[in-house]
């Protein structure tokens, strides 16, 4: 008799199912996790805008900036800027008594910003279809 169950790497329709390195999955995972924070979501949104003076380069701004423009206190930032930076999503430098971040990676940068923008497209969608149907 035979198993016909689908096997862990493929789906009821016999079609392989994608599979990582469990290491990556978690990666993945992680950041999925810290994006669901909106806060921390905010932050890494406002990495991703390019200077005016230089739009190719990595965006980097002060935390007392980023705790500014998204509206928490400076230290709750501190911890959402610590916490993104203990996962590997942004880096640090300081200049004196200022702390600098950034994203760490500029492919990371552009897939964000791409998802983003898919994101707000298909809302807009949706809001257009259900005025339309209502």
């Amino acid at each position: 008799m035979t198993n016909s169950k689908p096997s862990a790497s493929s789906n009821a329709q016999g079609r392989a199912v994608p599979r990582r390195p469990a290491e990556v999955d978690k990666y993945v995972d992680t950041f999925l996790s810290a994006v669901c924070d909106t806060s921390r979501r905010y932050i890494l949104e406002l990495l991703t805008i390019p200077e005016e003076d230089d739009p190719i380069e990595m965006p980097e701004r002060r935390s007392g900036d980023i705790a500014k423009a998204i509206g928490l206190s400076a230290a709750t930032t501190s911890e959402h800027l610590r916490q993104l930076a203990k996962i590997g999503m942004i880096k640090s430098r300081r200049d004196g008594n200022v702390v600098y971040y950034r994203l760490r990676d500029k492919d990371v940068v552009k897939a964000f910003q791409d998802l983003l923008s898919a994101l707000d497209s298909d809302y807009a969608q949706q809001i257009t279809q259900k005025s339309d149907k209502g």
